[in-house]
């Protein structure tokens, strides 16, 4: 997608858009970094905020861990959006290619096995693109998950700003490539439990959960349809959103009863086939 104006007033709203480039103009953009279209960067707030935007994908997938929960980009987004019109950063893909042509085999692989090791997310989407099985149950990928909140806002119980759960979003991506669907099932199931669990914890960026669980949740459904459809019956995945009905948060309780309602419906249809 062309970086122009007009494509970037496109993502956000105006007065969004002018403070986008009032930040910009006030050199906020600490770094900023581009491998292919991907473009990530840090900018400075009320504190420093990681953002990433695609610049080949259709409104430029942006994220930004700030705690704007209105309508369309973030300041932060919209400032490094006006910086690549500008003044684009030097593409690192070329220099990258380079040195993984250029790396001994050996080497390389040892260098790899080193930051497995010690990257249990990094480790467990290293699994999952090369086809070997989960490592991780449900109740390990959900405390991990659960980690994140605690992290967010370690004085206080109350989360104010949004978290970034793309990794998981990610390795749930890498398991349905693959095939994979109980897996992935089971870190949407994670996702699911944790958000429903902490939501009494969120007080600001209400959009960015809502929306995480309600991709969680669809993600749930599909997966574990397509996962009781290979088994030739249902799993627990229906008795999981009925329990949640009843015992999770009250506000969310339709939506599981409209995912347990789509999941019976998914399951019932594939036994018929």
């Amino acid at each position: 997608m062309d970086v122009t104006e007009g494509t970037v007033r496109e993502t956000c709203t105006d007065a969004v858009f002018e403070r986008g480039e009032n930040y910009l103009a006030e050199g906020r953009i600490r770094e900023i970094h581009r491998v292919d279209a991907a473009v990530t960067a840090v900018v400075s707030g009320s504190r420093q905020y990681d953002v990433r935007v695609d610049l080949a994908a259709d409104g430029f997938d942006p994220w930004c861990e700030c705690p704007y929960d209105g309508p369309g980009a973030c300041k932060h987004v919209v400032a490094v959006l006006l910086r690549c019109l500008d003044d684009v950063p030097p593409d690192e893909g070329d220099r990258l290619d380079a040195a993984l042509d250029a790396a001994d085999p050996g080497d390389l692989r040892a260098f790899l096995r080193e930051t497995l090791a010690t990257d249990a997310d990094l480790r467990e989407r290293f699994f999952a693109r090369f086809g070997e099985p989960s490592t991780r149950s449900v109740d390990e990928l959900r405390a991990a998950i659960d980690r994140r909140f605690e992290e967010t806002n370690p004085e206080y119980y109350v989360v104010f700003e949004p978290i970034d759960f793309s990794e998981w979003f990610d390795l749930a991506t890498e398991y349905r490539e693959q095939g994979r669907e109980a897996s992935a099932a089971a870190v949407y199931r994670a996702l699911v439990e944790s958000l429903d669990d902490n939501m009494e914890r969120v007080d600001g960026a209400y959009d960015h959960f809502s929306q995480a669980f309600a991709r969680a949740l669809d993600g749930y459904v599909d997966c574990a349809a397509a996962a009781g459809r290979k088994a030739d019956g249902a799993t627990d995945a229906v008795a999981f959103l009925e329990e949640r009905v009843e015992s999770g948060t009250q506000y969310l309780a339709d939506q599981f009863e409209r995912a347990a309602t789509e999941l019976r419906g998914e399951l019932a249809d594939g036994s018929d086939s």
